[in-house]
């Protein structure tokens, strides 16, 4: 992952492809945020403790609050989540993409309703990301995904 940092706050984190070379952190917080990650990795009950920008629009962190709130193991579609917020599933869908912080924001735990749908700005089925998805979703535990976590990137 991408670690960004300003000041005393993290502004981003973003996957890259496995390919892109391993870099030191930067910085203590980007030091302390890899550690978290890598103990998200090692537990996926870990609770990331880091201080985030706040950003986006009043819609998209009441989005991401949302997505904090899905339990660990579990998923909702973009439907249901726009039903819950008096939205469109189409709205929750890029405030999803605009997410800075996966997976401190569990933009993974949100699906389509006939499927895995798109993640990180992508739905290419057989693309880098969505195998991300799918085995963020293994590692926490979703049923369907289990028997694939072996077998993911």
């Amino acid at each position: 992952m991408g670690i960004g940092t300003a000041g005393a706050v993290v502004t981003e984190m973003f996957y890259l492809p496995a390919a892109t070379p391993e870099q030191a952190p930067a910085n203590a917080l980007a030091e302390q945020a890899a550690r978290q990650l890598q103990a998200y990795c090692d537990d996926a009950d870990y609770r990331f403790d880091l201080p985030l920008a706040l950003r986006g629009s009043e819609f998209q962190r009441r989005v991401w609050q949302t997505l904090r709130d899905i339990p660990r193991g579990q998923v909702r579609t973009y439907g249901e989540l726009a039903r819950h917020l008096d939205s469109v599933a189409r709205a929750v869908g890029q405030a999803c993409r605009s997410n800075p912080f996966p997976p401190l924001v569990p933009c993974h735990r949100v699906m389509a309703a006939d499927g895995l749908g798109g993640f990180a700005g992508s739905d290419d089925q057989n693309g880098y990301t969505l195998g991300v998805k799918r085995w963020l979703l293994a590692h926490e535990g979703h049923q369907e995904y289990q028997w694939q976590q072996a077998t993911l990137l």
